[in-house]
């Protein structure tokens, strides 16, 4: 993977914003040519710089409102079974995000739901389709305050 360089993050910095806007719009605020950050935009693809180019959807207005932080304890350290609960967790659209972390907990995981009882179904799931995991602590989300997966370029 080559360095990224000034234009690389300008570009970045612009497509993390709105990844809708047209090579000429990017070429015109970063300095260079529309062919040159097609050239980049397709290299920052290629090497996996850019991961994916989504639409963020209002979880109000879709039925899905609830937000859970999920903290998991996993039986003593078993590397195989956080390998088999990634390969689970990736295949349940429910569970938007996992972090392997350090503290009380072994992993946590970011749930949404449509209410409190669509989330203990999830929950139930979850330790069904996982023995290895122990215990689960469960903080629902009052209010977003900020939400985002900017990554600042600096």
């Amino acid at each position: 993977m080559e360095q990224l360089d000034r234009f690389d993050r300008d570009i970045l910095d612009i497509v993390q914003r709105d990844c809708q806007l047209k090579a000429e719009t990017i070429a015109e605020r970063v300095g260079l040519s529309v062919s040159a950050v097609q050239r980049r935009l397709k290299r920052l693809r290629e090497e996996g710089i850019i991961k994916a180019e989504v639409a963020v959807v209002d979880r109000k207005a879709t039925g899905t409102s609830m937000v859970f932080i999920v903290g998991m304890e996993i039986e003593r350290d078993n590397y195989d079974a956080l390998a088999k609960f990634r390969v689970w967790a990736e295949k349940q659209d429910h569970i938007q995000q996992v972090y392997y972390v350090t503290g009380a907990v072994d992993l946590i995981a970011i749930v949404t739901a449509r209410d409190v009882e669509h989330y203990d179904d999830i929950a139930a799931l979850i330790m069904a389709e996982n023995p290895q995991i122990r215990r689960m602590h469960t903080n629902v989300v009052l209010r977003d305050v900020k939400l985002g997966q900017f990554v600042p370029l600096e």
